[in-house]
């Protein structure tokens, strides 16, 4: 029993180009019916973060009265609401070659306050990971943009890290299944 609590977590996040949305479409590029993760150049960053939230979903419930049905109401479905999701405490690296830590994010957000234009949006990727250094579960956003940056208070005694906080506002998200049971 005590093989299957999980003492530590860390949290390690992708951020993949997104596929351009074409005719209310989109289909992340090299995906055959589901998810596969693009490699080389369309990859923005990947990191490691000590705490994730925000991987809720919220439905619209509409209600709609019908005539001569007097002893209820119709309850119908709306519209999914994702909330952004905040990245705490964790950095993007660099090249496993390059000891530097990545400034992409920095520059994507600050392009994107710049007005540069097309926007660049990223799909994302969380992976859960157990103490033993495998993934326990992964959930998949789309189309996410930057919505907020909050850097470190820069103190040379703490030694603090990179990005204290990341908000990512997005328009999908989903638990992908598990391959192998906890």
């Amino acid at each position: 029993m005590s093989d299957l609590l999980l003492t530590t977590f860390r949290f390690d996040v992708r951020l993949i180009a997104s596929a351009e949305v074409i005719a209310g479409r989109q289909r992340l590029p090299g995906a055959q019916g589901g998810y596969s993760e693009p490699q080389g150049s369309q990859t923005l960053g990947s990191g490691a973060f000590q705490e994730v939230s925000g991987l809720d979903i919220e439905m619209d419930v509409q209600d709609y009265i019908e005539g001569g049905r007097n002893n209820g109401i119709v309850r119908r479905v709306g519209r999914a609401k994702y909330v952004p999701l905040v990245l705490k405490r964790g950095m993007f690296h660099a090249p496993k070659d390059d000891a530097r830590v990545n400034t992409e994010l920095w520059h994507w957000l600050q392009r994107i306050v710049n007005g540069v234009r097309p926007v660049r949006r990223y799909d994302g990727v969380i992976h859960v990971m157990g103490a033993d250094g495998t993934v326990r579960a992964s959930w998949v956003f789309d189309r996410g943009l930057p919505q907020k940056i909050k850097g470190p208070e820069l103190n040379a005694r703490t030694g603090e890290i990179a990005i204290e906080e990341l908000t990512i506002a997005h328009e999908g998200l989903r638990l992908l299944p598990a391959e192998a049971p906890l």
